[in-house]
């Protein structure tokens, strides 16, 4: 005889309720946190060991059918971009999680295949009936794609990064303003032939272009002033490449950190000094930068925490008549430290 021939069936909530001595109607009540009012403390407790007793765990599935949408929040990245992000995302996600738990939501990472059209991303999401769904960072959102969510019965929409497409809410995380706060800062210290590193890794184009377009912007405001794109992969080999082509430049935004280190390194290493004769940059501002010596000048982006974004996406599922539009924009300020002096 097979396992699955040997196996017992799952319990159900009609087998919780004939082990409790209780109506089917009890357990519901109890099992969705429905019981305030209608259920005493000690039918509710037994209600609760008898499904524990069993191993009863309720059939997300079938609760999202009867009420339209679950207690999933989708938080949607581009599939093939999952690895390019970096410690920050990670622990944002982390984080967020774990604020949602407290309002009773489960948040879910979901990769968007690049092959598909927003239409068929978002049926894809659509399927698993989420409360809301947060997309980051070009995951693909369209004005259709969010109607097609609606209409399968998710209430809330957030875009976080690019400004939200029509019907969705969003979190704008300024990627230009991250390099011209980075350029103005080199050029504000009197350095004139800038560099920017274009990072070569696939999946970083939605940041690296913006901060790139943004670095261009502010240096061709200031006479007298140069920028060089700098492409760089994230080896020690392309870092030793990129500080052989860069020795004539002496400010270099390293579009972040993690780049910076690396950069920073294989400089020091050509017999370059920083800042002495190139001025260096990074952006996150993450724990690294004051790591590393001399300490990293970073820009560092003020957005609200995962708290306040998992406190939002409550505020929108329980409450409609909250208007799609902007609820945060992030600012982007310098962390100057030695590597810029």
């Amino acid at each position: 005889m097979n396992d699955s021939a040997e196996r017992e069936p799952a319990p159900t909530s009609a087998s919780v309720a004939r082990h409790a001595g209780v109506s089917r109607a009890t357990v519901s009540y109890v099992l969705n946190g429905q019981a305030a009012g209608r259920v005493s403390a000690a039918t509710r407790a037994k209600v609760e060991q008898a499904a524990q007793e069993l191993g009863y765990v309720p059939h997300a599935a079938a609760r999202s059918l009867r009420s339209g949408s679950s207690a999933l929040v989708l938080i949607a990245v581009p599939a093939d971009r999952v690895p390019a992000f970096g410690p920050l995302f990670a622990t944002f996600v982390a984080r967020f999680q774990t604020a949602l738990e407290k309002h009773g939501y489960t948040g879910v990472l979901h990769g968007a295949r690049a092959d598909r059209s927003p239409q068929d991303t978002a049926r894809a999401w659509a399927e698993l009936r989420p409360a809301a769904v947060l997309t980051t960072f070009g995951a693909p959102l369209t004005e259709e794609s969010v109607a097609i969510l609606h209409r399968s019965g998710t209430r809330a929409v957030l875009s976080f990064g690019p400004p939200p497409v029509p019907g969705a809410h969003g979190i704008t995380l300024d990627q230009e303003e991250i390099g011209a706060v980075a350029a103005a800062h080199l050029l504000s210290s009197g350095r004139r032939e800038l560099g920017v590193v274009v990072p070569q890794e696939h999946g970083l184009e939605p940041f690296s272009a913006p901060r790139l377009a943004g670095a261009k912007a502010a240096t061709t405001a200031f006479r007298g002033a140069n920028l060089t794109p700098l492409p760089l992969a994230h080896t020690e080999q392309s870092a030793a490449e990129a500080a052989a082509k860069a020795r004539h430049l002496d400010g270099i935004f390293a579009y972040n950190d993690e780049y910076a280190m690396l950069l920073m390194r294989a400089l020091q290493d050509a017999g370059v000094d920083v800042p002495g004769d190139t001025a260096l940059v990074g952006a996150d501002d993450l724990l690294i930068a004051r790591l590393l010596r001399p300490r990293l000048t970073s820009v560092r982006s003020e957005l609200p925490e995962p708290h306040e974004v998992a406190d939002l996406i409550d505020r929108l599922i329980t409450d409609p008549s909250v208007r799609p539009g902007v609820h945060y924009r992030s600012t982007a300020h310098i962390e100057p430290r030695e590597s810029s002096a």
